[in-house]
């Protein structure tokens, strides 16, 4: 079999790939290494000099600019300092009432919008609560259990 022809086979088989993996950027290098051997076989050069520039082409783009393209792939997370309130205590500033979707605490003194965790008890002014999570804008809390301090 002519090696245009393999060029070609092997070019759309990492083509595919690539394709199959959306995003994921498996086998584009190899996709120019096939193009470059399947350049090279189109203007008569020897087998040893396709598959020599296939692997050096392919090798050469994946070194060169995978580490590049991973650091702008990847999905940037935006810090915030939302997550320090995470297991602190506050004290309800509001009725936390799920049902009627109001609620607020003081944390660091701080003001948030509170939830309750455990669904539809209601957490009356005063009280005090952990912080469990974050959902958006609105801590997510629970009742807080009364420490008993031996006399």
């Amino acid at each position: 079999m002519n090696s245009l022809f393999i060029w070609l086979i092997l070019f759309i088989i990492f083509l595919v790939a690539e394709l199959v993996t959306a995003g994921a950027l498996v086998s584009i290098w190899f996709c120019v290494g096939a193009l470059v051997a399947l350049a090279v076989a189109y203007f008569g050069g020897p087998l040893w000099l396709q598959m020599t520039l296939f692997v050096a082409v392919s090798i050469g783009l994946l070194l060169g600019t995978k580490p590049f393209l991973k650091k702008y792939m990847e999905p940037k997370t935006i810090t915030t300092n939302a997550d320090r309130i995470l297991q602190n205590r506050g004290i309800v500033a509001e009725e936390i009432n799920n049902l009627k979707g109001q609620g607020a605490v003081k944390i660091d003194g701080k003001s948030w919008t509170a939830r309750n965790v455990d669904g539809d008890v209601i957490i009356p002014v005063g009280a005090e609560v952990i912080v469990i999570g974050i959902e958006g804008v609105k801590a997510m809390v629970k009742l807080a259990e009364k420490e008993i301090v031996s006399e």
